[in-house]
């Protein structure tokens, strides 16, 4: 059995971007997995206390951390299952996918999502929370989050490349959703566990994209509450 570790909020909300990332690989490839939740002051002690972050996986003797490194680990792994990867050149466009977005997408919806993200965890959480966002930023989170109009703007900006690649193709993969669809929709499915549902407009094609990635896998990722598999 593979084992998943997720920060996981009140109410068995897993809200990590990197952690979606692989849950989507794994319902993808059609494989089997429990989810353990966990907050910040427990990931150190995760397999013996030798990651600082999470995903973190274990799939028998292997235990491996960074999404990407999982990911690709699946497809060597399980090569009868469906491919997350197309080749060499799926998997630069996968590594370019995400410096997009940590680059391009995390740092408006970091800032969109802050008062939901802190008023989704547990207490002791939003302690850790607070004091590191709040050291990032050099302002209060209620400050930070008076801000968020001018990053909605922003992100509607940001999403441009991706709106051009749909104008086009049904998934940002091609033909059938991928890897490069899981990355991208990780991060806005992020801002949607934790309750922020009018990012985007009904007609816009990102929204209507992010809504076929979340009927996926008989819509598992429209659950954000319980474990996800």
């Amino acid at each position: 059995m593979i084992t998943i570790y997720s920060l996981c909020g009140k109410d068995d909300i897993h809200y990590s971007p990197h952690v979606w990332k692989v849950i989507m690989a794994l319902h993808h490839k059609g494989l089997s997995f429990d989810v353990v939740p966990v907050d910040f002051s427990t990931i150190r002690d995760i397999e013996g206390g030798v990651f600082n972050s999470v995903p973190v996986l274990r799939d028998g003797d292997r235990v491996i951390g960074d999404s990407f490194e999982i990911c690709t680990y699946l497809d060597a792994a399980y090569p009868e299952a469906p491919a997350l990867f197309a080749g060499a050149g799926s998997e630069a466009q996968v590594r370019f996918l995400e410096s997009y977005c940590l680059t391009a997408l995390h740092p408006p919806l970091a800032v969109i999502a802050v008062m939901a993200m802190h008023d989704i965890m547990h207490p002791g959480d939003q302690a850790y929370f607070r004091a590191k966002r709040e050291e990032r930023f050099g302002v209060s989170i209620e400050a930070l989050a008076e801000t968020a109009p001018a990053e909605r703007a922003r992100l509607q900006e940001r999403l441009a490349p991706v709106r051009a690649v749909l104008t086009h193709h049904h998934w940002l993969a091609g033909d059938a959703p991928a890897m490069a669809d899981y990355v991208v929709f990780s991060a806005l499915q992020w801002c949607w566990v934790v309750g922020l549902r009018d990012l985007l407009a009904p007609d816009d094609s990102v929204a209507q994209w992010f809504s076929r990635c979340q009927a996926l896998f008989g819509g598992a990722a429209q659950k954000p509450a319980g474990a996800p598999r």
